[in-house]
């Protein structure tokens, strides 16, 4: 019986054919160490393990050396019992195959070798770059520095941050001159400082931008000072009433930034513009309340424990008491007030009347959690809860502030 078969089927049956009937043979060029050998008698049946045999015997190498051939990018195996070449005529151009060796002499020596302990290893290396990760998390994250529970309330907050970059500076910062991130993560963190916090919430504060003023060329800061015959703050500015706040973070040198407890004090300042624009004793007033406010908060959260110091040290209030706060408030009175020709004596029992609400407020939340036994966080907001009940009495003393003013004018 006959079958009868198409054509392509009749041209693949003969190609078959021709290629099982037709062996023919070849040189193959093995390329090691960028020098060429022929192996010759290469044929089409043969296969991987016989390429790894010639070439052992060419080079001389034992079956203990570690042998690697590669063809057309692709690794060949000493065990491959598969034929290499699938050649239909004698190829045109010489095949290369690419030889890589390692002997067993180097095999055994670095399997004998021991690790050297002062060179680190992979995983130590790996370990240590994850530890210098998360360091370097903890430095430049604002929120992590106060511990990883703070940050800013959701309601009343900074909004966004601007730092100056060496572009504003008028030329090219040196060397040391911080960069505009450090001084961009220093907004933020002052502005996650839990006792800047504590003023936000109790005085139901938002400020959309707290920006670097110029540290050479502020132009703003000089019409300013014009203004005010040269009485304005030069470090730092409110423009409406909250909507921009900015600081003179950078010394005068550029070499790095003020002292934070400046920087703090800077910032209560131009929160208390706010409400008052011009520095008569009502802006003094309420000024020093805030800052007592910020002081009184740091004081009573001596449990807040981040990387070994308390929130007030990190704060730069290291041993602050309550007993401290009003003369100390008084004597930085005493400084600032006098360049505007006020006295804090004026206003001190307003300053003195807010010291013991707070004192009280935080003296009950602290008799509150260690009857109920615990802790938590709650004095920031027993102080908020505390603005209803104290606040007819603050705004008697402010009326009395400003009757005082009134009649200094007079």
């Amino acid at each position: 019986n006959s079958v009868h078969l198409g054509l392509p089927y009749r041209l693949l049956l003969a190609l078959l054919i021709k290629m099982a009937s037709t062996t023919f043979t070849f040189p193959v060029s093995l390329s090691y160490k960028g020098k060429t050998m022929l192996l010759e008698n290469i044929s089409t049946a043969t296969t991987g393990r016989d390429l790894f045999i010639q070439a052992r015997k060419a080079y001389g190498w034992s079956d203990d050396d570690e042998v690697k051939l590669l063809y057309r990018g692709k690794k060949l195996k000493d065990d491959d019992a598969a034929v290499v070449f699938t050649f239909t005529d004698p190829p045109k151009k010489t095949p290369k195959i690419i030889v890589m060796v390692t002997s067993s002499a180097t095999v055994s020596k670095v399997s004998q070798q021991t690790s050297d302990p002062l060179i680190r290893g992979l995983d130590e290396e790996l370990q240590r770059d994850h530890n210098k990760q998360q360091q370097q998390a903890l430095s430049s994250s604002p929120t992590l520095f106060w511990g990883p529970n703070s940050g800013q309330d959701r309601n009343y907050k900074f909004c966004k941050f601007e730092a100056c970059t060496w572009q504003s500076f008028g030329h090219r910062s040196i060397d040391s001159t911080p960069h505009a991130f450090a001084a961009r993560r220093l907004l933020e963190r002052l502005a996650t400082d839990p006792g800047i916090v504590a003023i936000m919430k109790e005085r139901e504060l938002v400020v959309n931008t707290l920006g670097e003023m110029d540290p050479i060329d502020d132009r703003l800061m000089q019409k300013k000072q014009q203004e005010s015959n040269g009485h304005a703050c030069l470090l730092g500015y409110n423009t409406n009433r909250g909507l921009r706040i900015d600081l003179k973070l950078r010394t005068e040198d550029l070499s790095g930034f003020r002292p934070y407890t400046e920087l703090v004090s800077t910032l209560i300042h131009e929160l208390s513009h706010n409400w008052v624009s011009e520095h008569d004793l009502l802006f003094f007033l309420n000024y020093a309340q805030m800052r007592a406010e910020y002081m009184y908060h740091h004081a009573h959260h001596t449990d807040n424990i981040v990387n070994g110091s308390t929130t007030a040290s990190l704060a730069g209030f290291g041993g602050l008491t309550p007993q401290h706060i009003f003369p100390t408030i008084m004597e930085e009175l005493r400084r600032d007030m006098a360049q505007y020709g006020v006295q804090p004596n004026m206003i001190q029992e307003g300053i003195l009347q807010r010291c013991r609400e707070l004192d009280d407020v935080y003296t009950k939340s602290t008799f509150k959690q260690r009857r109920l036994g615990g802790g938590g966080d709650d004095g920031g907001a027993s102080a908020s809860k505390s603005t209803s009940r104290a606040g007819s009495a603050r705004e008697r003393a402010l009326a009395a502030a400003e009757r005082r003013r009134q009649q200094q004018k007079e």
